[in-house]
């Protein structure tokens, strides 16, 4: 029989491993070696190849570090809330608690035929109270410390489950379960305050000796950091509006620019609540979807305000304002300026709104007299057709020079922008976990006191029910604290 190199085995595996995020840490406590391997499926009912595949190399390497002498610590998670759950109950006419802990029981009892190493006296079910009760717990501290806030801003949701999706269950502007066509929905939501924290998560991947390259960039972009410009549009119109503040990385651009656009949030709809035209439009934009994604590949539409905004660098000229259905409010300041000649987004709104369309960079390649046509040129280049900004290099050289300019005209001023977002916390429908924050008549939040917890769901559930089986429970959420009633 061959005889395997075990280093070179340990490592082969370790590399899968990796690449399939399976948790794995190391500690070396006082010279003592610890080893921890980590299971967390899904309960779906039962066990399917995919679960044997990577389990066989969890015991392999759990009994391997056994024998070189290692503590080893193999327990088994159950990552057991969820839509999928809720939604199997209801149509299998059980409760989701019940439904859940048969398919634990059941797929338990396959793993273990398999002889795996895994403690099973060190398991945890993710709907289990005594385990939720901690998620309840690491909750509040978080809200003491504000690192966790609530507020109103679109979502992803799926009008046939009734809940709120995740920019990853979105699969070409549809929910990944429902099929149904996603719509953009303004909800009251809980978000964890991890934008506060974006240098430092990207100055940490430094420290990642050992990470793939292919993912610390992955991580990179969805940091998504970001040089530009703050802009401070100067607004003419029927309105009482003087200034409208936008992003952008390319102010050296703005020799092409054409249209101004906005979220349909902007402070500036206030002025559009009594019109239905606009009232229409916004429920248009609904439809579009929150992710890149939808907004992407989604027809560009737009309302034309009254207003118009002057070009910063060539005060002559004065630009129409709309509300575009491809602006969102949670970037930058709910507006940006249109450039259609580089950028194609702004093109395929320029093309369906017969806006002008300026040629301003020019590929190294070509000449002055190069002309955008078709598609946008998002490249880099030469700036041409930019009067006094002629001839630099764009964008490395452009766009420093033209914040320059902008900030010495009190117009602009250089800013960082982050891509990343705040984490919107989705309790789903019923089957999650209960969210330790009660409300009083004029819903002020209060905290749940920690010598209350866990706040446990009820067994008592009506799924029948459309939307939120949590809302038909008055018993429920009436709680008192201190003799206040709150909900």
């Amino acid at each position: 029989m061959e005889r395997y190199n075990f280093k070179e085995f340990e490592h082969k595996w370790q590399k899968i491993w990796e690449e399939k995020k399976i948790f794995q840490t190391k500690i070396d406590k006082n010279k003592k070696k610890f080893y921890c391997l980590e299971m967390f499926p899904y309960p779906s009912g039962k066990i399917h190849m995919g679960h044997v595949r990577n389990y066989t190399i969890g015991d392999v390497l759990s009994r391997y570090k056994k024998l070189k002498g290692f503590n080893v610590l193999h327990p088994m998670g159950w990552d057991a809330f969820g839509m999928p759950a809720e939604n199997a109950a209801r149509e299998n006419n059980l409760n989701p608690k019940d439904w859940t802990n048969r398919n634990i029981e059941t797929m338990k009892n396959q793993l273990k035929k398999l002889g795996l190493s895994i403690d099973w006296s060190r398991e945890i079910s993710t709907c289990n109270e005594d385990y939720y009760k901690h998620q309840q717990i690491f909750f509040l501290e978080l809200f003491e410390k504000g690192l966790v806030y609530r507020k109103e801003n679109y979502v992803n949701w799926d009008p046939v489950d009734e809940t709120v999706l995740a920019n990853e269950q979105v699969i070409d502007g549809k929910g990944w379960r429902s099929g149904a066509i996603v719509e953009r929905k303004k909800l009251s939501q809980w978000f964890f305050n991890i934008s506060k924290f974006s240098q430092e998560l990207l100055d940490g991947l430094e420290d990642l000796k050992k990470w793939p390259n292919k993912v610390k960039t992955m991580q990179k972009n969805w940091i998504g950091k970001s040089f530009g410009c703050e802009i401070n549009f100067e607004i003419e119109g029927e309105l009482p509006v003087k200034n409208i503040k936008c992003f952008t990385t390319r102010p050296d651009t703005l020799f092409g620019f054409s249209f101004l656009a906005l979220s349909v949030d902007h402070e500036v709809s206030n002025f559009y609540k009594n019109n239905r035209e606009f009232l229409k439009f916004k429920e248009e934009c609904s439809k579009t979807g929150t992710t890149e994604e939808a907004i992407a590949v989604g027809d560009k539409i737009g309302f034309k305000t009254s207003l118009f905004a002057k070009n910063p660098l060539k005060p002559d000229q004065m630009v129409p304002v709309y509300f575009a259905n491809f602006v969102l409010m949670d970037y930058g300041f709910g507006a940006v300026f249109g450039c259609p000649g580089h950028d194609q987004r702004d093109y395929d709104f320029a093309k369906k709104y017969n806006l002008e369309i300026k040629t301003v960079v020019r590929p190294y390649d070509e000449t002055d007299e190069f002309k955008v046509n078709k598609e946008a040129y998002s490249g880099p280049g030469i700036l041409i057709n930019s009067d006094f900004l002629n001839g630099q290099k764009a964008p490395e050289q452009s766009v420093i020079e033209t914040i320059k300019i902008l900030e010495k005209r009190k117009i602009g001023k250089k800013r960082i922008n982050y891509r990343l977002k705040d984490w919107g916390v989705s309790r789903q429908r019923y089957w999650g976990c209960p969210i330790p924050i009660v409300y009083d008549k004029d819903g002020n939040v209060k905290a749940v006191p920690k010598e209350m917890l866990p706040v446990r769901l009820p067994d008592d559930i009506n799924l029948s029910v459309k939307g939120n089986p949590l809302d038909s429970q008055k018993e429920w959420k009436e709680v008192n604290i201190d003799g206040k009633k709150y909900t």
